[in-house]
């Protein structure tokens, strides 16, 4: 009997949730095949969260460019189908990104030069919208823009953390409990603040990018937005049920969030994008406050 042949651990793990996007997936999977290869290798996690549409024709044309391997899983949310890719996931790193997302071509290697100054800390990068002729979808990319700026400078920790490009240690992952599965959205927002939590660094890494192209209308952008709301009322409940501070708003945050179409674009254009990011900020405190007033029924009367 021939002995079993040992597979070597990869250096990353990529891992990808996908939910009924298999173009989309393609895309991304093309990107990840133009990778520059950082020291020892990379391997790739598809997860399918539940979805309907057969992923293997989508995933045979990447068999023979890197390790891949399909997991499915009924429909649980991303922060669960993320979990279930690092659990199978063999590598000392976990990058993840979604499948409407291109890493750009240096992105592992980016990861790796983070990893080799601190190899405890977590990176959270940099997306940047290809769909530069989609106003909601610059909308959503100015909002990101103004978090990226206002919250990733503080004392060299990033409170700003995307899913999109984010890298981790798998064993502090696994240590830190993962990504909390009952959050659909901002799943990323609760893991950063529980890593922070924890003594460890998070670290905003500009030179990390990939590339977003997911196409929106402004029923898209409203949906978008009012799901991140919905979020971030679990996230403060979350938060102040362990101690911390409820929902303080960052007036300093929105000012320049109101202000950055004036500084982004020339007249009238910026009064486009300033409509826009008003339009996304009312779908956000509406979903907020749907969540709130869900929860507040829900309470037994005293």
């Amino acid at each position: 009997m021939q002995p079993a042949v040992e597979i070597p651990r990869p250096a990353f793990s990529i891992v990808i949730p996908t939910l009924d996007r298999p173009e989309a997936l393609r895309r991304c999977l093309e990107s990840i095949a133009d990778l520059e290869e950082p020291l020892g290798g990379f391997e790739v996690v598809v997860v399918d969260d539940g979805g309907r549409v057969d992923l293997e024709p989508v995933l045979t044309a990447f068999q023979d460019k890197f390790a891949l391997r399909l997991l499915r899983q009924s429909n649980a949310g991303p922060a669960a189908a993320r979990n279930a890719g690092a659990t199978a996931a063999r590598g000392d790193f976990l990058a993840f990104t979604d499948d409407d997302c291109r890493p750009s071509s240096g992105w592992l290697r980016a990861l790796q030069a983070r990893f080799a100054a601190d190899p405890s800390c977590a990176v959270t990068g940099r997306k940047s919208n290809l769909l530069q002729d989609n106003l909601c979808c610059c909308t959503s990319q100015a909002i990101n823009d103004v978090l990226y700026s206002h919250f990733n400078a503080r004392n060299g920790q990033a409170g700003f953390v995307s899913t999109s490009s984010l890298a981790v240690p798998a064993s502090g992952f696994r240590e830190a409990g993962g990504f909390d599965p009952a959050f659909r959205t901002s799943e990323d927002r609760e893991f950063g603040e529980r890593w922070r939590a924890r003594g460890l660094r998070m670290v905003f890494a500009p030179e990390v990018v990939v590339f977003h192209a997911h196409p929106l209308t402004l029923g898209g952008l409203w949906r978008q937005h009012y799901e991140f709301g919905r979020g971030a009322f679990r996230f403060h409940r979350k938060h102040e049920a362990q101690g911390g501070q409820g929902l303080r708003p960052d007036l300093r945050f929105y000012r320049r969030l109101l202000w950055h179409p004036f500084e982004a674009q020339p007249f009238p254009a910026s009064i486009a994008l300033f409509a826009c990011i008003l339009w996304a900020e009312v779908a956000n405190a509406s979903g907020y406050w749907r969540e709130w007033l869900a929860s507040a029924r829900s309470q037994p009367l005293t």
